[in-house]
């Protein structure tokens, strides 16, 4: 499990999320915990997206893959 920092604020009845470390992971909710929940999916979407990504950049050649644990 990776851990981010989500950051939260009210605008009018709306609530505004977005993750400090990951840029254009954000969105908006009726309530904070829809926000928080959206926020989880937004996450994990570009997460996949960009695994996706890299994955046909890469097609063809000869790359190494390997988990990076990183202590911050």
């Amino acid at each position: 499990m990776v851990r981010f920092t989500a950051v939260f604020e009210q605008e009018g009845e709306w609530w505004i999320g977005y993750v400090e470390e990951l840029p254009g992971a954000n969105t908006q909710g009726q309530t904070l915990e829809e926000a928080r929940e959206n926020l989880k999916e937004a996450v994990q979407l570009i997460i996949e997206a960009n695994r996706e990504l890299a994955r046909r950049e890469t097609e063809g050649k000869d790359v190494i893959r390997e988990e990076l644990m990183v202590a911050v």
